[in-house]
């Protein structure tokens, strides 16, 4: 995996005592590697009300966003096995994902419009996460009421497991599915994390 971590050894001794060296061969070689198709997944930390999230997307969009209680350098090493190893921070590529993250917060948006890169999850896990946008912002559903959007309505606690797992929490809103008796049921974020979202939803339009 290739992150930003740090340079070499041999490299940093060639840029010592040069301020602004590290800085621009990094620039330098991320633009080279670019340019040559060599950046299969790039990713950037975003504060958030709910602490540091990790974005990390590709060419055919937005893949991930991760919660710190999830470990970011576990869900690089994860994305590096599973995707690819060549994994540059290049906080840019995800401007548009920080933006519209950022409006969501402050109460300025209210859907995404985001390409997403779903690859991560497969299966009746993938039908489930395309379902959960039609739960409207400030809206909750059980996660029966998204099981019976499916093509296999029975399949309830395969909803929980789906939402559980979710690599795009926030984009596909997952915190909007509760249990059936109205209580918060889990999150990948925790539960603090869920209830401050749907508070957040429960305001009034800023």
């Amino acid at each position: 995996m290739s992150t930003d971590r740090g340079l070499p050894a041999e490299l940093a001794a060639v840029t010592a005592g040069e301020p602004g060296a590290v800085a621009r061969l990094r620039a330098a070689l991320l633009a080279a590697a670019g340019a040559e198709g060599l950046i299969d997944v790039a990713y950037r930390v975003v504060d958030s009300p709910l602490g540091a999230l990790l974005l990390a997307g590709t060419d055919a969009g937005l893949m991930r966003v991760a919660f710190a209680r999830e470990g970011h350098d576990s869900v690089l090493e994860s994305l590096a096995s599973t995707v690819s190893p060549r994994i540059f921070r290049i906080p840019a590529r995800l401007d548009p994902a920080a933006r519209e993250l950022e409006e969501y917060f402050a109460g300025r948006r209210r859907l995404f419009d985001l390409p997403l890169d779903l690859r991560l999850a497969g299966g009746f896990r993938r039908e489930v996460l395309v379902h959960l946008p039609e739960i409207g912002y400030g809206d909750t559903a059980s996660y029966a009421a998204v099981a019976a959007l499916t093509s296999s309505p029975r399949a309830v606690r395969a909803v929980g497991t789906a939402c559980a797992r979710n690599p795009l929490p926030l984009v596909l809103p997952c915190h909007r599915v509760v249990r059936s008796d109205g209580s918060l049921g889990g999150y990948l974020g925790g539960p603090e994390a869920k209830a401050l979202l749907l508070d957040l939803e429960a305001l009034p339009p800023r």
